[in-house]
């Protein structure tokens, strides 16, 4: 009862955090604080996939034990064995929201250069 309380908090906390990432990605006057915000709406992301690849209890490294393993050992093996699929997912993931928030904070900078402030209705009344 009380690991599936854990797990749902687990869940909720991490929607939480998303949709007030989604807010400041809408609702923030400043290029500096969306770019803020889609980071953690992405590293947010990467612990609600790892969370939901986890599994409680005793966990195992995706290798069998045997060489020639039976039918039972493998069914043993797949209701123990921690999936790598998610954390090779994250993995990938984490390197992707890195080039791409390099990438924004170049043109953020390029923005202020040009521009003398990173204030979306500032720039926009700029612009035209």
């Amino acid at each position: 009862m009380i690991e599936q309380l854990l797990r749902l908090y687990g869940y909720v906390v991490l929607l939480v955090i998303i949709v007030i990432s989604l807010y400041g990605i809408i609702r923030g006057p400043s290029l500096i604080k969306k770019l803020i915000a889609l980071t953690i709406l992405g590293d947010t992301a990467n612990a609600l996939i790892i969370f939901l690849g986890f599994r409680f209890g005793e966990q195992y490294p995706p290798v069998l034990p045997t060489l020639k393993p039976t039918a039972a050992d493998i069914a043993w093996f797949t209701s123990v064995a921690v999936d790598p699929v998610p954390q090779c997912l994250v993995i990938t993931a984490i390197v992707i929201n890195m080039a791409i928030t390099m990438f924004l904070a170049f043109l953020i900078i390029q923005v202020y250069r040009l521009y003398g402030t990173t204030m979306v209705k500032r720039i926009t009344r700029l612009r035209g």
